[in-house]
């Protein structure tokens, strides 16, 4: 359903309930305007923040005087793209000029760096209208530090809301916000995304500039879009994604329309599927959604083609060295002099990254490329695999599996399973909403395709949306009202 035949029956209240495209659409018609829309979202927030704590500021003020600017705009007719007025809310660790960044870390909460991260830079020259920045878990890691609020999954409270990105999956989630970034290592942009209940990108490496995101694992780190939609998403990506002078890793490829590649048919597109892996490894509500995607994309025309992934035992082990001598390096002269500002799961993390030897390192460095040979052999002649985000349903709060050990890398196996391959191989995987458990609690699953081939995950999101309506599904917020 598109937003011209919701109107007739939409009020202000209803806005924060549509997708980004959606309300782009109203925008660009005349039907809202960018204060309008901002203002409901900000009535959102206001209804639903004080339980959900998905923020960690709020620029209210200037997001108004923002909204003021796109709406004049608009009326003289600049048309600045689809997210021209559109409000969006930043994961706090990408810069901003006009707030403090935290990256979640209580020692660097009023932490001003005066200048803007890349991604901050484009969203707003694009037209965003930023609404805030949203609470993470302790510099990206697994846990949160307990001085800093925690995001609650809005569609049941008891359940993980995902990590680390977990308030950019909670603000889009409830309608405080029609799009988010979010940041990926292990699995942080997906986690939250499958969580949610909504979709999320993560990139090729270097497809996001990083420049003024504050890293957790270079080699690792990807910068990208979580929304509802994955043409939500599509048009979030071709506004940020793209060369960047202060970024010499960010990628020279052109950025193409990712939005227009959504139109596309997928029939002849070939998915691998690890059946042995993914389904029958799977806990049965997992599995059951991994069937029906399968189904879903043969009854577009696609080809589900048999392959055997590789699992190694020992990935999780490897992504743990490479992560946590990362850390460390990221970290140089705060850690360990401000030790006791730190919490337990980064601070555990920190000290394994700086007992580790070169050799160690080496190892690990020397593993990874194998394991990407391994992967890109696996998936030749293919243009996605499919995989959970988890083997089974999202853990509860007080479930250890909620908030994994760091240290060598324990409970981190069955989490890191499905996400640490894309992370690995910095190849673009793409979160779409699957379906739900017996407590209603959502369940995503992925498509990672080859490198620089976004656009192909694109429109198969997209295509997949066509024919389903889990995208559309909202948590019930009046419990949080």
């Amino acid at each position: 359903m598109n937003a011209h035949s919701k109107v007739a029956n939409l009020s202000s209240r209803d806005i924060p309930d549509l997708s980004l495209t959606e309300t782009s659409a109203l925008i660009a018609s005349g039907q809202a305007t960018p204060l309008e829309v901002t203002e409901a979202v900000l009535s959102r927030i206001d209804a639903v923040e004080d339980k959900l704590t998905a923020f960690i500021a709020l620029t209210r003020d200037r997001a108004l005087e923002k909204a003021e600017i796109a709406t004049k705009e608009r009326a003289a007719g600049l048309d600045r793209g689809p997210l021209h007025g559109i409000p969006f809310a930043l994961k706090d660790l990408c810069e901003t000029d006009f707030a403090p960044t935290s990256a979640g870390l209580a020692l660097l909460k009023d932490n001003q760096t005066g200048r803007n991260a890349t991604v901050t830079e484009r969203l707003e020259q694009a037209g965003c209208i930023t609404i805030g920045k949203l609470g993470m878990t302790e510099g990206a890691y697994s846990g949160h530090n307990d001085k800093m609020a925690v995001p609650k999954n809005p569609w049941n409270p008891k359940l993980w809301p995902g990590s680390s990105s977990s308030g950019s999956g909670v603000s889009v989630a409830a309608g405080m916000a029609f799009g988010s970034t979010g940041s990926d290592t292990g699995g942080s942009i997906r986690f939250p995304s499958g969580a949610c209940g909504i979709t999320g990108m993560k990139g090729t490496w270097g497809r996001v500039s990083r420049h003024g995101v504050f890293a957790l694992a270079d080699s690792l780190d990807h910068v990208g879009p979580m929304a509802r939609t994955a043409e939500d998403c599509a048009a979030i990506m071709t506004a940020i994604a793209g060369a960047d002078a202060n970024d010499p890793t960010a990628l020279l490829a052109p950025v193409p329309d990712y939005l227009a590649a959504c139109a596309g048919p997928v029939r002849g597109m070939r998915i691998g599927v690890d059946r042995a892996a993914v389904i029958d490894e799977s806990a049965p509500e997992t599995a059951a959604v991994i069937e029906e995607a399968i189904a879903v994309y043969e009854s577009l025309g696609a080809e589900i083609v048999p392959v055997s992934f590789p699992w190694p035992s020992d990935a999780v082990d490897q992504w743990t060295v490479l992560c946590a001598i990362e850390v460390a390096l990221a970290h140089e002269g705060r850690f360990p002099e401000q030790r006791d500002g730190y919490a337990p799961h980064l601070t555990e993390l920190l000290d394994y990254g700086l007992s580790l030897s070169a050799k160690d390192v080496g190892a690990a460095m020397q593993w990874r490329l194998v394991y990407n040979g391994s992967v890109a052999r696996a998936m030749h002649g293919l243009d996605a695999v499919l995989f959970p985000i988890t083997g089974a349903p999202m853990a509860e709060l007080d479930n250890p599996y909620a908030a994994p050990s760091a240290g060598k890398g324990e409970n981190l196996g069955d989490m890191l399973k499905f996400t640490a391959p894309a992370d690995f191989t910095g190849y673009p995987s793409l979160t779409l909403p699957g379906g739900f458990d017996s407590r209603g609690g959502p369940i995503g699953f992925q498509l990672m395709g080859h490198a620089l081939t976004e656009d192909k995950l694109f429109k198969l999101g997209a295509a997949f949306q066509r024919v389903t309506d889990l995208h559309t599904k909202r948590p019930d917020l009046t419990r949080f009202m």
